[in-house]
């Protein structure tokens, strides 16, 4: 069973010495802390305590016949509640030192510790992407105080109850990718191959002990900076309504042909070439101003505050993806308009135009909608046509003068119907000079 992590990050237990100046892999590191006469020491230790634990309500102990005392022994109700079936002692211990608590309390008792109703404190649990568990002593007193955190924003009046469970769900889908990333890749990457003679489980418990405090800080770091880009892009809006319903420049970008990759390609070449499509779309959407809205698999989706921020993207995106050999076409579609955002994503019929703009798109090419097309000539980084183009050249020639210096330019295409949005006239997105 998954336990919530909200909340927690202290109660950490101090690594040896210092982790970011250790030569050598981290796996290295960790496994020279803990060789194995230490970790069956560590083991018989645990499987010692789970046999004679301490009541974590009370702390009693019951006296010993010799007058020793002894910590008193749940009874088998109670450390069934705490234990469910299917968790082992080196899954509770890695709990543990995440969490930096142990389990104490049922959905329940942590509802009425936070002084909530059960039924909010299930739908914050529900909505953070954790099953239900029934009234199992799973609980830490981090999700109690989550809980208590959420209530008493709703409490008072900064949160309405239903945002809390926004802030709870948005919290929850994006931590839930980070952490099965960092598992799934990085801690498997770090701990292969592990030390000669120590098997990975061995290594898991010192590695996560050495990374838990660096990554928990780094993530907090990002955190922060990505808040501060994003409240300073909400509070330059030109009215109120902008700070929700925004004008923005949505792009795809839609790898060509995947379906038939999928069939000829074995697994793990495919992993690879949509981890290195999206590293570098990634890279070169950050690189220029945009801001990756998300990734799938095969297309990625980003968005600009800046028309011509995105048109730099996409023509960069299909010139990187064409000098790669590895890589198949790519095609992009780009509409420029009004945007919902909600937890992050963005919606409406802007969004809509450009995925069907990218499937309409020739391969290794850019298609854009008309009010982008208009958005990138009122900003003068492409001409009305190119006719205009030389118009202006020779004018300014005549002059004595430097003609414009258009960066992009716009040849309009047939129109056509799209699905569900009426007649369109795309225009093809170039480079100019």
């Amino acid at each position: 069973m998954t336990v919530d992590d909200s909340g927690s990050g202290t109660g950490h237990p101090a690594s040896d010495g210092e982790p970011g100046r250790a030569p050598g892999s981290v796996a290295g590191t960790a496994a020279a802390r803990v060789d194995r006469t230490e970790a069956h020491a560590r083991v018989e230790r645990v499987e010692e305590e789970e046999q004679h634990p301490v009541d974590p309500q009370d702390g009693r102990t019951d006296s010993r016949p010799d007058g020793r005392t002894e910590s008193r022994v749940d009874s088998r109700a109670d450390r069934t509640a705490a234990e469910p079936d299917g968790d082992d002692p080196l899954a509770l211990r890695l709990e543990q030192l995440i969490l930096g608590a142990e389990r104490r309390y049922t959905p329940f008792q942590a509802a009425r510790s936070a002084g909530v109703s059960m039924e909010l404190a299930s739908r914050f649990w529900r909505a953070m992407g954790f099953a239900d568990i029934g009234q199992a002593k799973a609980l830490t007193e981090a999700d109690v105080l989550a809980l208590r955190r959420l209530a008493g924003l709703v409490e008072a009046g900064l949160l309405s109850e239903a945002m809390a469970v926004q802030v709870a769900r948005s919290t929850g889908q994006t931590t839930a990718r980070l952490a099965e990333w960092q598992i799934d890749s990085f801690l498997e990457g770090l701990t292969e191959p592990p030390e000669p003679g120590m098997t990975r489980t061995e290594v898991t418990y010192p590695l996560i002990e050495l990374l838990l405090p660096e990554l928990e800080e780094f993530l907090i770091y990002v955190w922060r900076r990505q808040l501060a880009a994003a409240t300073g892009r909400v509070v330059q809006a030109a009215d109120d309504e902008e700070m929700v319903d925004r004008r923005l420049a949505v792009g795809f970008a839609d790898l060509v042909g995947f379906t038939r990759l999928t069939r000829r390609m074995e697994e793990e070449e495919l992993g690879e070439l949509v981890e290195a499509f999206e590293t570098t779309a990634a890279d070169l959407v950050a690189a220029h101003g945009g801001r990756l809205i998300k990734t799938l698999g095969d297309e990625v989706l980003y968005a600009a505050d800046d028309a011509g921020v995105a048109a730099e993207i996409a023509l960069r995106l299909i010139e990187t993806m064409a000098n790669d050999e590895t890589m198949p076409e790519l095609r992009v579609g780009i509409a420029f308009g009004t945007v919902t955002t909600r937890m992050g994503d963005v919606f409406g019929t802007t969004v809509n135009l450009a995925s069907r703009l990218t499937s309409i798109a020739p391969k290794d090419a850019v298609l854009v909608d008309g009010a982008f097309a208009e958005e990138l000539i009122r900003t003068q980084d492409a001409p009305a046509s190119e006719a205009v183009a030389v118009e202006e050249a020779v004018a300014a020639e005549k002059e004595g003068e430097e003609p414009p210096a258009y960066r992009f330019g716009l040849q309009p295409m047939w129109q056509r119907a799209v699905r569900g949005l009426g007649v369109v006239e795309p225009w093809l997105l170039s480079r100019r000079g």
